[in-house]
């Protein structure tokens, strides 16, 4: 046999050795592997190698048993969503019962207990994403994020037969790899917004994912293999419930995230937007001050929007004006009033 392919055997060999696969798949593997040996003494190697070899990187990179350790500390989880967010005291209510329910288990050393699935539902740019990073922040989980705007295939989350040409794992698999560990904090992002053709196929999948009687065992068609999925803290959103199906809405625990009024978004421009934004551009603290009069136009510069999206939009457009300003060398600090804000925001 040639030297190369030896080695190349040998590498393949050595890489599912020292992963920690389940006693199965590690059978499963090497009979794969005894399967392209058999045939490289024939000459008949590279198509079946390179599918092989594709089928072992993707299981020796899966986190078959590793998991993050949860920080289960009440003060700190509040310090964190607190320290991101303002307002939504009811999901920080409902998150802080969970982490109590969740410390009690562990102090018994129960393993039992499944938080339930939160549906964050609520229109553009009111924080659905934003408090699911906080939660993973605050647990110390690894955080993965999968949009579902548009998608048009249940195979998107299963994944692809082998048999197929070019196959590979869904979407969820494909998360679980990037997080590297089995209990990160997962956001199926706007599940009401699939494609209308493949909605009860993807609703599906939904129902077994979030099921934690099935997803302890969930099979991607690639893998071919159950992977426990039992320890994945699932959080989804959407705009509407209306073109969720009442088999996934039985599973989730709908919270209705709220419109900010102008108050709320003034508080957040102040202590929130603006000071990120401005470490984010490398600016010292003090290098930009707003009227405390101009904030109301601020807030409102097109009208009234639920979220703050505009509101951070607008904040950026003006970090990075005075950002060019100080390059140009036309100061070093900055107060916004009335009689130059049109310099700073246009829209005026």
């Amino acid at each position: 046999m040639d030297d190369i392919i030896t080695a190349d055997i040998q590498k393949l060999e050595t890489q599912i050795k020292s992963a920690p696969l389940p006693p199965d798949l590690l059978t499963k593997a090497e009979e794969m592997l005894a399967r392209i040996t058999r045939q490289a003494v024939h000459g008949s190697y590279a198509a079946e190698f390179e599918q092989t070899q594709h089928y072992i990187d993707w299981i020796t990179h899966l986190p078959w048993n590793f998991t993050t350790k949860d920080i289960l500390d009440l003060g700190h989880v509040k310090q964190v969503l607190d320290s991101h967010h303002f307002g939504l005291e009811e999901l920080k209510e409902r998150f802080l019962e969970y982490i109590s329910v969740m410390i009690i288990n562990e102090q018994r050393q129960d393993t039992s207990f499944r938080a339930p699935i939160l549906l964050l539902v609520g229109l553009v740019g009111t924080g659905k994403t934003t408090i699911s990073k906080s939660i993973s922040e605050a647990l110390g989980r690894k955080f993965v994020r999968l949009p579902f705007g548009g998608m048009g295939s249940a195979m998107d989350l299963r994944g692809q037969s082998r048999a197929q040409p070019d196959a590979e794992p869904g979407q969820i698999i494909k998360g679980i790899r990037r997080a590297g560990s089995k209990n990160p904090v997962f956001l199926l992002d706007e599940i009401d917004r699939v494609s209308e053709n493949a909605r009860g196929e993807i609703m599906g999948v939904l129902v077994e994912l979030l099921d934690p009687e099935q997803n302890m065992a969930f099979t991607d068609h690639f893998l071919d293999y159950p992977f426990d999925l039992s320890q994945v803290m699932f959080i989804a959103t959407a705009n509407n419930t209306t073109h969720i199906s009442p088999a996934v809405m039985d599973r989730l625990e709908p919270i209705l995230m709220p419109s900010y009024t102008d108050e709320e978004k003034i508080r957040i421009g102040k202590d929130y937007i603006l000071p990120a934004q401005m470490k984010f551009a490398s600016l010292a603290p003090g290098t930009i001050t707003i009227d405390d009069a101009l904030w109301p136009k601020i807030v409102r510069p097109l009208g009234f929007d639920a979220g703050i999206r505009t509101l951070e939009r607008t904040i950026e457009g003006l970090v990075r004006k005075v950002s060019k300003m100080i390059v140009e060398g036309k100061g070093r600090q900055f107060v916004i009033n009335e009689g130059n804000l049109k310099q700073f925001i246009p829209t005026y």
